[in-house]
């Protein structure tokens, strides 16, 4: 377990905490992203429960969770992370792609889900939208857990709490379905970047959701695609 607590980031530099308790990965990842000029590895973990402490200590923009781990679960560790910092953008990275182990990182309020063997590139990518707000599903993870909304949505037409939406941010969260991230949304719409992320913060406020992602999910499952 390693920190750098109270160091002043270079140029606004991205602050990451890796948490994985493979030693190897671990560290290799970290030397790949701290090569990235606008990301800085500010921790690392080998351990959930340090890793929810070092979440509490450095507040890094973005952390990349391992989901198994012998003594706290990547997904209880995003779950008490998210509690605390419900701001906290958690990408897990894992070696399996279970149906189950998807969808509970999802509902813990991760804001990605990567493979382990996902190329370097895509996780500096993955790792900026998580740190801009933006959701990060490996196609394998879009497919999972689109495939359960779409097998269990109702066939009711949409209503409840979309009624607290304006007309714009509705037709912000159809976007987000479609999957558009914000700057996609904005030239759609004719709107700026800012205002495109001030829609969806709003909405996401509105509809009592945590991420991104959960947006997407709450559109499928009220037909909005």
């Amino acid at each position: 377990m390693r920190s750098e607590k109270g160091l002043e980031d270079q140029h606004g530099a991205m602050r990451i905490l890796v948490v994985d308790d493979h030693d190897l990965f671990r560290t290799g990842l970290c030397a790949l992203l701290a090569a990235e000029p606008d990301m800085r590895v500010v921790g690392q973990a080998s351990g959930g429960q340090a890793g929810v402490r070092l979440a509490r200590e450095l507040e890094p923009d973005v952390i990349l969770m391992d989901l198994r781990m012998p003594d706290l679960s990547g997904e209880e560790a995003t779950r008490a992370i998210v509690a605390e910092r419900p701001e906290a953008r958690v990408v897990v990275l894992t070696v399996l792609t279970d149906e189950r182990d998807i969808e509970a990182a999802v509902r813990a309020g991760a804001c990605g889900f990567l493979a382990k063997d996902t190329p370097i590139e895509e996780v500096a990518a993955a790792v900026r939208a998580a740190a801009s707000g933006s959701a990060w599903l490996s196609p394998r993870a879009a497919e999972v857990v689109l495939g359960r909304v779409r097998s269990t949505a109702d066939a009711a037409a949409p209503g409840g709490e979309l009624g607290e939406l304006s007309p714009r941010e509705l037709e912000v969260l159809q976007l987000i379905t479609r999957g558009m991230e914000n700057p996609e949304i904005a030239e759609t719409l004719g709107i700026s970047p800012r205002t495109a992320k001030n829609h969806v913060s709003n909405l996401l406020a509105k509809l009592g959701l945590p991420s991104r992602v959960h947006a997407a999910i709450y559109g499928v499952r009220h037909g909005l695609e």
